[in-house]
């Protein structure tokens, strides 16, 4: 097994008890993303959501565009990007520019989502997600090879269609999301890796060797955004947890609106639920190790699946320096560890 890579997910959100000028934070999150690549790590990715008031990223693709031209060695892309909301021909041309732009660093995490509010302010259809996607990975796979498509399903039609501007990899390293047995049968036939929960690894493995392939070359991308390292692990919860509060309850509510994320029975019981903040500082959400037990369980992860790939998340609010504090820590005192 290789080296594990660690990154940070920027979702650029504005929440009401902080917010600033919108291009301020930007240009903030921006300069935070160059220094964490400065101090070793090795991704920054960009989440999609749509409709939140906090002002939560709805456009990837172009603020990767950014982050491409501020950096020069770390991986870049959708952590994640909803798959079934695009166009394929103009995601599979948007991402072949951006591959090019960012030297062959793009990779692109995606999923089907979770919220039916979404797609119907896309004008699209929340049932048929499922088979939006993937009729859209099998365009965006074909176009990326080189073909000109001609393609009729239920959800897309193109006649002529093809990227005339591929970047030198073609294909886009694609990280695909999901839980139920189908969802994780789409990531075997179409992803390069999975991206979620290292449980899912038997599952995952069986539907690789179903389609024929070595579960030898599985890749994982694994996303814990409320992971924090720490030597003060009660003074880094009294600073960090009104931020991460406010994830974790935003999550919460998009989670229960439809109550589709896919993972079903007891273990959706065990997914964010609302909370106050003194009972978010005692749930356990939040988790803030010392180095040495970050190390330990980045360790026992892989152990258990072929993680390649871990990321975390700047919590919206938080100042950039108080940010960069916490993130220097993880750089000189774990991220050796796996290097």
């Amino acid at each position: 097994m290789g080296e594990l890579g660690f990154g940070y997910l920027y979702d650029f959100r504005n929440p009401a008890p902080w917010r600033r000028a919108p291009e301020a934070l930007y240009a903030d999150t921006l300069d935070v993303i160059a220094e964490t690549e400065a101090l070793g790590f090795d991704g920054a990715w960009v989440p999609e959501h749509h409709l939140a008031e906090d002002g939560y990223m709805t456009s990837p693709l172009v603020v990767l565009g950014a982050i491409a031209a501020r950096t020069r060695r770390m991986r870049i892309g959708g952590g994640i990007a909803l798959g079934p909301l695009y166009e394929p021909l103009r995601f599979a041309e948007d991402c072949a520019v951006l591959d090019t732009l960012s030297g062959g660093r793009l990779a692109m995490g995606l999923a089907i989502g979770y919220r039916a509010r979404e797609y119907a302010a896309h004008g699209l259809d929340f049932t048929r997600r499922g088979a939006r996607f993937d009729e859209f990975l099998q365009v965006v796979r074909r176009l990326w090879a080189g073909e000109t498509v001609d393609f009729e399903g239920r959800h897309f039609r193109l006649e002529g269609a093809r990227v005339a501007a591929l970047s030198s990899r073609g294909q886009v390293p694609l990280y695909i999301g999901g839980f139920a047995p189908k969802a994780v049968e789409r990531v075997a036939r179409y992803g390069d890796g999975y991206f979620g929960n290292p449980d899912i690894w038997p599952l995952y493995r069986a539907k690789l060797e179903e389609q024929g392939k070595d579960p030898a070359e599985a890749r994982i991308w694994l996303q814990e955004l409320m992971l924090v390292v720490a030597h003060d692990k009660a003074a880094a919860m009294e600073e960090l947890a009104p931020y991460y509060h406010h994830v974790s309850n935003s999550y919460a509510a998009w989670m229960a609106e439809d109550r589709a994320l896919g993972i079903g029975g007891s273990a959706e019981d065990a997914v964010m639920k609302p909370m106050d903040l003194d009972t978010f500082k005692r749930s356990g959400a939040l988790q803030i190790l010392t180095p040495a037990e970050a190390v330990e369980r980045f360790r026992a992860i892989r152990a258990k699946a072929p993680v390649e790939h871990f990321t975390m998340m700047m919590p919206p609010g938080l100042p950039a320096e108080r940010f960069l504090a916490y993130a220097r820590t993880f750089a000189d005192e774990v991220i050796p560890a796996f290097r």
